[in-house]
């Protein structure tokens, strides 16, 4: 079953170079300038990181076991399925 989300038209006012930008970027994508910017907004709304990734990050910012990482070897990460195997190399 298909919804319709209720739409409101608004009006803003952007800089002339941010408005040829928006529609260059929406000529890019092959979308509407409209669509571009909704999408931009919803992402810019919705996105936040998982636990995991927000973890992750936290745990860059602090330094703390940082391993050293060559890259030589990144297929050894791209193709691990565990910790251990990254480290068992």
């Amino acid at each position: 079953m298909a919804t319709t989300m209720k739409r409101k038209a608004v009006s803003f006012r952007l800089p002339s170079y941010l408005l040829e930008g928006l529609k260059t970027e929406a000529g890019r994508q092959h979308r509407s300038v409209n669509n571009l910017v909704e999408v931009v907004l919803l992402k810019s709304l919705y996105s936040e990181p998982n636990a995991e990734t927000l973890a992750a990050m936290k745990e860059c910012q602090s330094g703390v076991e940082l391993e050293d990482f060559d890259p030589n070897e990144l297929d050894k990460y791209i193709y691990a399925e565990t910790a251990e195997e990254v480290h068992s190399v």
